[in-house]
């Protein structure tokens, strides 16, 4: 089912004053009454231009005829989750705006997990609608406080969770060697030296570390393996530190320049 936009008319008493670029607003919704509302209070809007509108066994092909800048999807419709990546293959530029969004957290996160560009709560409005067409063309989210903490919680729960979950034994048995002399606190040409490789081979092995660690800085390995059974293996532990002095003075005991 495709529907033709209707003609545009502007609201009475209100003078024309449509911006420069005006987005073109495609609404995908298996529900005809939702698509003839939209389409019918959008089309009075004179910062939009509505393309028309299609139940979701519309093909992107058929949508990217009308050349829109940004669909309405309804993820009320089964499947709706599913379109924002078909309608990309297509479109990869295209805006995807869920509308009649749920404001509970699996539908929330789903949306998000699916890379719709906005929100429209089922209690929006039409201002809110147009709110989110013009924010998603300027790449900027618009959604409710809730919304927001929600995202904001599951991020910060996804960190958590993957700091919570790091494999010990993912690390090699060299860099469990090269990390617990990290925690020593010694530079890459120590350990260089210590381990009679190449400065390049550290420096690739720490690379590693981080990235299997989940940390950006090497400051941070020896408060991720703090307590871990990593600090046992390969190298004296920090706990261990004080019968070898400091990282200065155990670099004396080898011979080596402390500055380096």
């Amino acid at each position: 089912m495709v529907i033709a936009s209707p003609v545009s008319a502007a609201v009475p008493g209100e003078a024309p004053a449509a911006p420069a670029i005006r987005p073109r607003v495609f609404i995908a919704s298996d529900v005809r009454l939702l698509c003839d509302g939209l389409m019918l209070s959008l089309a009075q809007q004179p910062s939009l231009i509505v393309v028309g509108a299609a139940d979701l066994t519309i093909s992107p092909a058929q949508i990217a005829v009308s050349r829109p800048d940004v669909v309405l999807l309804d993820v009320g419709t089964p499947g709706g989750l599913d379109m924002p990546l078909t309608f990309r293959q297509v479109l990869p530029d295209l805006k995807v705006v869920a509308i009649a969004v749920a404001d509970v957290e699996q539908e929330v996160f789903a949306c998000a997990e699916a890379g719709v560009s906005g929100f429209v709560s089922r209690n929006g409005s039409i201002e809110d609608v147009v709110a989110a067409i013009h924010c998603a063309m300027r790449n900027e989210l618009v959604c409710s406080p809730r919304v927001a903490a929600l995202l904001l919680n599951r991020i910060a729960a996804t960190r958590a969770k993957r700091t919570a979950d790091w494999d010990a034994d993912a690390l090699t048995p060299r860099e469990h060697e090269i990390a617990s002399l990290m925690t020593q606190g010694l530079c890459n040409k120590e350990i260089a030296r210590t381990l009679h490789i190449q400065n390049a081979t550290v420096k690739n092995h720490i690379h590693s570390i981080l990235g299997k660690l989940h940390v950006r800085r090497r400051g941070e390995v020896a408060a991720r393996m703090r307590g871990s059974a990593l600090l046992c293996r390969g190298a004296p532990s920090p706990q261990d530190r004080h019968l070898l002095g400091s990282p200065r003075d155990a670099a004396a005991r080898r011979g080596l320049d402390p500055k380096n």
